[in-house]
C-alpha cells in the first residue's frame, strides 16, 4: 500500500492551539512570497509551528508544511534549518516513496546530503543514504566488501571533482597525447561504473569536473591541447559520449559557471574543510543532484501551465486589442516576452506538455496565437485551452483531467501574486513558483526549480504533443459514433511487440517511473535493472508500440514476466491511458500468452497490487479471462490463466514488424 498523502488539506482542523490549517498556508506564503523584509520574521514563526507539530506528533502535517517552503531559491543557513527540521520526521511514515541510495565522494559531503535529503523529503521522498568518510571514492567501489555493497543502494551518487583525475597532461602536450590520456581518464571511471553496476545493478549519477577559474594560457585556454581548461572539456564531452544507460552525468560545470567559477571554487572552503564548493553554492549543488534522482523516479513534471496577460504578452487583450498588446521586436519588454516564448518552445519540443488557463475572452486569446505575427507560440503548440471566467484551481483541474494526467505533475505560471496564492492553496499537488515582476527574469524563475529535469531523451518526447492532440481527434470521432467495433476498425491501428532493446530501454525505463494509473503492480525498475532483466534466460520483457490513420502514439506498454516452473509469473503490467479501450491488452495478452506456450508453460499468473492510483485496472485480469488464484490480502489478488485449450482474443490491431 502507498503511503498516505501529507500534502496539506487547508480546511482540516489541527492540534495546536485550536487553529485552521489556513493558518500554517498563511504562514508559508508569507515566507514563500512575503515582503523580502518580512521574509526573516516568517521564517522563525515558520520554525517555532514546525516544532509545535511535530512535538504533537502530527508529523504528516509538519512534513506538509515542510514540503510547501523547501526551495532551491533557500539561503544556505535557511536550507541547513530547514534539514534539522527534516531529521525530526525521519521515519515517521510520512514519505510517499522510499529510496537507497550512495554518495561517495574525496571531498567532505556531510552538508551536501543533508541538503540532498532535504530536497528528496520535500518531493515526498524517504532517502536511505549510505555516505562513507571522505576519500575512498575508488576503494568503496573496487572494495567487494566495503560498506557500499553491505549498503546495496539503487543509486549511487559519485561526487567526483577535479582533483580527482588520475591524468594529466603537461601544459606543453600535443593534440595525440591528450586524446590519449582523455581515453584513459574516461576509461578509468567507465571501469568504476561497470565495477558497481555488475554487483549492484544500480543506477550512477556521476559529476563531470569543472574547469578551473584561473587560465595558464589566458584568452588561449581552450586552443592549447595541453591546457587544463581544454583537457577538462575535452573530457566533460567524453564522459558524456560513452556514459551506458545506467549512468548519469550529472553538469557540475554547468553549475560553477552560472555561480561563477572563483565563488564556486573558492580555495579556502577546500582547503580548510574539504568542502566541493563554496557553501552558499551546495544548496543549489543539491538540488541537482536532487532533481535528478527524482527524475529517475519519475517525479520530474510534465505540463507547464500558462496565464496569458503579461505572462506570455504585455498588457491586457480584451482591453488593448491586438495591436496593443506589448509583444515584438522594437519594445524591451516585447522582445523579454518573445525570448520567454522561445524558452517555452524549447521545452514543448523537448516533450514538455503546455496548457493555457486564463482568465479571459476566449477569441481574443485565440486571435493572439493565430494573427499576431510575431507570436513564437501558436494554438498547435497549446495541449489544452482553457480560457474563461471561471476560478483557476477549477480550471487546472479541468486540464489535468484533459491530460488525463496528476495534479502533482502540473507547474503553473502567472504573473499575478494573487492567483499564485489562490492555487498553492485550493491545489496544494500544482507547483506555483514565483515570479519577478520583470518579463526577463522568468525563464530563471523556471530554471532554478529544474521542475523538468529529464535523464534521457526518446523519440516519443519530441511527439508528445502531437500524441495528444491526435487523441483529441480520436476522441472526437468517437463521439460522433455509437458503434465502437466499426470505430476500431476505422481507426486502422497497427502494433509493434517485441523484447526490450537498447532502442527502447530509456523509453521503457521512463514509462515504468511515471506510469500509475494502468499499472498492476507499480514496481518501479530503473535503466540499470531493466537491462539485467532483458539479461536473463529468465525473463520475458516487452514492449507494445502502436500507430493508427492519426498518427503514431509511440511506445505505450511495456510487460515484464519472469519464468517460475510451469508458469511464466507477470511482473509488471503498464499502459498509457491514451490507448484504453482499443484492444492493446487483449492483443498483448496473446502475444504473451503465445510466447509462454513456445516456452512449454501451463499458465500465465498475474497479481494487482492497489494503490491510490492504479483503481482503475482492479478488474484487469478477470476482464481477459483470468480465474482468482488465492484469497484477497489488503485488497491484492492473484490471477491465473490456464493455457491448455487457450485461444487468442479477436483485436481489431494488425501486428507489424519492426
Amino acid at each position: 500500500m502507498e503511503a498516505p498523502d501529507h500534502r496539506l488539506d487547508a480546511s482540516a482542523p489541527t492540534r495546536h492551539g485550536g487553529e485552521g490549517a489556513g493558518f500554517y498556508v498563511d504562514v508559508c506564503e508569507r515566507f514563500v512570497s512575503g515582503p523580502r523584509g518580512q521574509r526573516g520574521k516568517a521564517f522563525s514563526e515558520l520554525l517555532g509551528q514546525l516544532r509545535a507539530l511535530a512535538q504533537n506528533g502530527e508529523y504528516a502535517r509538519a512534513a506538509a508544511i515542510l514540503g510547501r517552503v523547501i526551495s532551491p531559491a533557500l539561503d544556505y543557513t535557511s536550507a541547513q534549518s530547514l534539514a534539522r527540521m527534516r531529521d525530526g520526521l525521519r521515519g515517521k511514515n510520512t514519505a510517499r516513496h522510499q529510496l537507497k541510495m550512495a554518495i561517495i565522494s574525496n571531498c567532505t559531503t556531510k552538508q551536501l546530503v543533508a541538503l540532498i535529503d532535504l530536497f528528496l523529503f520535500g518531493a515526498g521522498v524517504e532517502a536511505d543514504i549510505y555516505e562513507p568518510e571522505y576519500g575512498l571514492l575508488r576503494q568503496e567501489i573496487i572494495d567487494e566488501n566495503s560498506g557500499l555493497y553491505q549498503a546495496n543502494p539503487k543509486v549511487v551518487f559519485l561526487a567526483a571533482n577535479r582533483r580527482d583525475l588520475a591524468n594529466r597532461p603537461e601544459p606543453s602536450a600535443e593534440g595525440k597525447q591528450v586524446d590519449e590520456l582523455v581515453a584513459l581518464e574516461s576509461k578509468q571511471w567507465s571501469e568504476l561504473w561497470n565495477a558497481a553496476h555488475g554487483r549492484l545493478h544500480c543506477q550512477i549519477i556521476q559529476n563531470n569536473f569543472t574547469l578551473p577559474p584561473w587560465r595558464s594560457f589566458g584568452n588561449y585556454e581552450r586552443r592549447q591541447a595541453g591546457s587544463m581548461g581544454r583537457f577538462i572539456a575535452r573530457l566533460n564531452d567524453s564522459l558524456g559520449d560513452i556514459a551506458p544507460a545506467y549512468v548519469t552525468i550529472h553538469d557540475v560545470d554547468h553549475l560553477a559557471s552560472t555561480a561563477g567559477r572563483w565563488r564556486w571554487d573558492d580555495p579556502r572552503f577546500f582547503h580548510q574543510a574539504k568542502l566541493p564548493c563554496d557553501p552558499e553554492c551546495l544548496v543549489d549543488y543539491a538540488h541537482s543532484v536532487a532533481s535528478l534522482i527524482l527524475a529517475q523516479l519519475g517525479l520530474a513534471k510534465k505540463c507547464l501551465v500558462l496565464d496569458l496577460d503579461n505572462t506570455l504578452w504585455g498588457g491586457v487583450i480584451g482591453d488593448d486589442g491586438l495591436g496593443g498588446i506589448r509583444l515584438g521586436q522594437g519594445n524591451a519588454e516585447g522582445e523579454a516576452f518573445i525570448e520567454f516564448q522561445t524558452y517555452l518552445q524549447a521545452l514543448r519540443r523537448r516533450g514538455v506538455l503546455l496548457a493555457i488557463c486564463s482568465k479571459n475572452d476566449e477569441r481574443n486569446a485565440l486571435e493572439v496565437f493565430d494573427k499576431h505575427t510575431e507570436m513564437v507560440l501558436r494554438r498547435n503548440d497549446i495541449s489544452s485551452f482553457v480560457v474563461n471566467w471561471d476560478d483557476k484551481a477549477g480550471n487546472i483541474r479541468n486540464i489535468a483531467r484533459q491530460l488525463n494526467i496528476g495534479l502533482d505533475s502540473l507547474v503553473f505560471v502567472d504573473d499575478n501574486p494573487a492567483e499564485r496564492a489562490i492555487v498553492r492553496q485550493a491545489v496544494p499537488e500544482v507547483a506555483v513558483p514565483e515570479l519577478p515582476e520583470d518579463v526577463t527574469g522568468y525563464i530563471r524563475a523556471l530554471e532554478q526549480h529544474r521542475y523538468f529535469q529529464t535523464i534521457g531523451v526518446a523519440a516519443e518526447d519530441f511527439q508528445r504533443t502531437e500524441y495528444y492532440q491526435a487523441d483529441s481527434m480520436r476522441r472526437k470521432a468517437q463521439a460522433s459514433t455509437t458503434d465502437m467495433p466499426a470505430f476500431l476498425r476505422s481507426l486502422e491501428m497497427t502494433a509493434r511487440i517485441g523484447p526490450i532493446s537498447s532502442a527502447t530501454l530509456e523509453r521503457s525505463a521512463q514509462l515504468l517511473q511515471r506510469s500509475n494509473q494502468f499499472n498492476l503492480t507499480t514496481r518501479r525498475r530503473s535503466a540499470a535493472e531493466l537491462m539485467a532483466l532483458v539479461d536473463s534466460p529468465d525473463w520475458i520483457t516487452r514492449t507494445v508500440s502502436l500507430a493508427d490513420r492519426f498518427g503514431d502514439n509511440g511506445l505505450i506498454s511495456v510487460i515484464l514476466g519472469v519464468v517460475k516452473g510451469d508458469r511464466l509469473e507477470i511482473d509488471t503490467w503498464l499502459m498509457s491511458c491514451r490507448v484504453l479501450k482499443r484492444g492493446v491488452e487483449q492483443f498483448a495478452l496473446n502475444h504473451l500468452a503465445q510466447a509462454a506456450l513456445d516456452r512449454g508453460l501451463k499458465a500465465l499468473y498475474g497479481v494487482y497490487v492497489p494503490t491510490s492510483k492504479n483503481a482503475l485496472v482492479r478488474d484487469h485480469y478477470a476482464t481477459l479471462g483470468f480465474e482468482r488464484a488465492g484469497p484477497e490480502n489488503n485488497g491484492e489478488t492473484h490471477w491465473q490463466l490456464l493455457l491448455k485449450g487457450w485461444k487468442p482474443t479477436p483485436t481489431f490491431i494488425e501486428a507489424v514488424k519492426g
